[in-house]
């Protein structure tokens, strides 16, 4: 008896190249993801790597920084501008901008705000006529600038003086901590709030090890 014979297998239809409409759904799709990245990137939150040690002794080089892009209000992509304003940045804030020389990125401390009276006076800061309480620790010194001490570097006689000189409105005096080591506000003059791009809140990796060290 012979065994029951399987009937063929139909055959397969051949693939279909795929239609000028998927190909532009799948575009529209990396497009959307594209842009949501960016939007998340510039109004919501990013890192920024250390490049130099104008901010030591807060931050050191090659510190990874988590930044809050909606510290002070939310931003158009591309554009580099605010569409809403929620807060103004404050002297002490470390803050992400742009440079007004050449749009690198810099990290930098605010030192004073819109209609500030502000003088710098070998690295020291002196507002509206008050000079910022700085106290020498074993540890190094304070700056008492806003409402949290910060350390502070005074070195190579703190850098350029300025001032006294009073801040434009919509304008701030950014520095560096790092006072006799910093390219700042001291040379290349005053910041637009649209320049400040967000607050540097946590360095979160620091020599290729996880941290989460406040600002």
């Amino acid at each position: 008896m012979s065994a029951p014979v399987s009937p063929p297998a139909p055959p397969r239809k051949p693939s279909r190249p795929r239609g000028p409409l998927r190909i532009f759904k799948d575009i529209l799709s990396i497009g959307a993801a594209a842009s949501i990245a960016l939007v998340a990137r510039t109004s919501l939150a990013d890192h920024y790597v250390v490049p130099s040690g104008s901010m030591e002794p807060t931050v050191e080089v090659g510190d990874r920084i988590l930044v809050d892009k909606l510290a002070f209000g939310v931003r158009l992509p591309i554009v580099d501008r605010y569409l809403v304003d929620l807060a103004a940045p404050r002297p002490g804030d470390v803050v992400v901008l742009g440079s007004p020389e050449n749009g690198i990125t810099l990290l930098k401390r605010v030192v004073a705000g819109p209609g500030d009276v502000v003088t710098v006076r070998g690295g020291h800061v002196d507002l509206n006529g008050t000079a910022v309480r700085v106290a020498e620790t074993v540890s190094g010194d304070l700056e008492y600038l806003g409402a949290t001490p910060h350390a502070l570097r005074i070195g190579d006689g703190g850098g350029p003086d300025f001032g006294p000189v009073r801040v434009p409105a919509d304008h701030y005096l950014v520095m560096g901590d790092n006072r006799g080591n910093s390219h700042d506000g001291r040379s290349f003059g005053f910041v637009t709030r649209d320049s400040i791009r967000g607050r540097a809140v946590r360095v979160f990796l620091r020599n290729g090890a996880p941290t989460w060290r406040p600002l």
